[in-house]
């Protein structure tokens, strides 16, 4: 089955979900979407097993990488998202599009209250050596964007807006100063990528791990606080606290910020026509971006 040139979505993801499933004698028929973003994730058999399927051939770098950080942070001892023991052999390849399988983790997805777990989990991942058994890229926080704008269903005056918005907001990175030292990051360090097992914290989602600022991770966060208005001031301050460093005393935060604005908007955007409360939320965002302030609350998706 080639998948190769079809639009990345729900029905082409189920598609090379469904094979991926037969090769290694799962049965796909009960299988549910859980999350269409970077990667489509099913809920598959039971007892579940989650599949992730990526966007293209692209991104089979990434999942390879994902497979190698997994065994990586259980030989750390962090709490983290392990592979599924039933295919040892990841990533598949399905018509051009990497499939990685993992154990299902029987708990709920990160909230609000999960917030000083997060910076707890990141201070600990922030502080172990940089592995040596694999290679871990070098972080690049706008490595998506263009390829995701180009792609994009948007009008062309946004797609010459966030271009734009892109080249100068490279530059302003590029003549940062950065106060920490550089470690093995997470890359997309939010409260639902975590998973709460008998009350303890899992690590999930390894797609973005890189060598790279800890300040990435923290102003995550701290952007979803100023931009996005998800939390509230007591929450930020537990987690800035619980972290040890509070990354918006820094003078370079406001570029971070702009930069999260920018990724938050356009991971968006690649699903604008899969539903209107989608479309809705993407023009809303714009409208942040645009004017350099919000006037709502976005909505997480």
């Amino acid at each position: 089955m080639s998948t190769q040139g079809e639009t990345f979505g729900r029905a082409s993801a189920t598609r090379i979900m469904r094979e991926a499933c037969k090769l290694v004698g799962l049965a796909p028929n009960d299988a549910e979407l859980i999350r269409l973003g970077e990667n489509a994730i099913f809920r598959v058999g039971k007892p579940p097993v989650i599949v992730r399927v990526a966007r293209g051939p692209a991104f089979r770098e990434s999942a390879a990488k994902e497979v190698a950080v997994s065994r990586w942070l259980q030989d750390e001892g962090i709490r983290a998202a392990q592979l599924w023991p039933g295919q040892p052999e990841q990533p598949l390849d399905i018509g051009g599009s990497p499939v990685t399988f993992w154990e299902f983790l029987d708990g709920r997805r990160g909230s609000p209250e999960d917030i000083v777990s997060l910076a707890g989990i990141l201070r600990d991942l922030h502080s172990r050596p940089i592995p040596r058994s694999f290679d871990l890229p070098e972080e690049d926080i706008l490595g998506r964007v263009l390829p995701r704008i180009e792609s994009a269903p948007i009008p062309d005056a946004d797609r010459q807006f966030l271009t734009d918005l892109a080249k100068e907001l490279r530059n302003a990175v590029a003549g940062l100063s950065f106060p920490l030292k550089p470690a093995v990051i997470h890359g997309d360090a939010h409260v639902q990528n975590l998973m709460v097992v008998d009350e303890q914290p899992v690590l999930i989602d390894f797609e973005r791990v890189a060598v790279g600022q800890p300040e990435w991770d923290l102003s995550m966060t701290a952007t979803e606080y100023t931009a996005a208005g998800w939390w509230t001031a007591e929450q930020y301050r537990a987690f800035s606290t619980c972290y040890g460093f509070d990354v918006m005393n820094w003078s370079g935060f406001g570029v971070l910020r702009r930069v999260h604005e920018l990724k938050m908007t356009t991971w968006l955007m690649q699903n604008v026509c899969e539903a209107a409360d989608i479309k809705i939320e993407y023009d809303l965002r714009m409208s942040t971006i645009r004017r350099g302030r919000r006037q709502h609350e976005w909505r997480p998706f």
